[in-house]
């Protein structure tokens, strides 16, 4: 940040009083800017015979990897919410977004992915111009190997134990740098 938004004159990286971080704070008008991580809202769409839907990602990052409905959180938009128009943007696909089931932090690139669990209102799903396919596949049919983010791949294995041990359980893990995810013959 260069500028201040509210006033546009430069700003300096200082801490701020009663602060413990550098912000950029604007000598002019005094306005302490903030940089917040980003949430990122998704869902796990399931249809009655068990088939979650996936999605093959058509941009970057991680083009052609394949991954389950998910994006950057709206202004004023529940995560729920966030889920099913992401879903729908992603898929063409409507769901009923349910609870929430994975909380997974990424400090090293400031995210917070919020994921929930979601049932298809219909069959009907599509590629658009951010996915290059999308499939309904049985927990045996996922690609572990080509699957997008380290988040994603958690928190599908969440979605999946949970659904052995038939629980609706609730996990929070924070990735560290490096820790990307264990080989597909590792999980249990």
């Amino acid at each position: 940040m260069k500028y201040c938004s509210t006033c546009g004159q430069p700003v300096e990286l200082k801490i701020p009083p009663g602060d413990h971080l550098p912000r950029h704070v604007c000598p002019a008008c005094g306005t302490v800017h903030y940089r917040n991580p980003k949430i990122i809202v998704g869902c796990v769409p399931e249809t009655e015979d068990g088939r979650i839907l996936l999605c093959k990602r058509a941009i970057e990052p991680r083009l052609g990897l394949w991954t389950v409905p998910a994006g950057f959180l709206e202004l004023s938009e529940t995560t729920a919410q966030g889920a099913a128009r992401e879903t729908l943007e992603e898929a063409q696909a409507k769901v009923e977004v349910g609870a929430l089931f994975a909380v997974i932090g990424v400090p090293y690139v400031s995210q917070v992915y919020m994921i929930h669990r979601a049932r298809m209102l219909d069959p009907h799903h599509g590629s658009t111009p951010e996915s290059l396919e999308t499939r309904l596949v049985a927990e045996s049919e996922i690609p572990w190997e080509q699957i997008a983010f380290p988040t994603i791949y958690h928190g599908l294995k969440f979605f999946f134990e949970d659904r052995a041990r038939g629980v609706a359980g609730f996990h929070v893990l924070d990735l560290e740098f490096g820790l990307r995810r264990q080989p597909a013959a590792a999980s249990s």
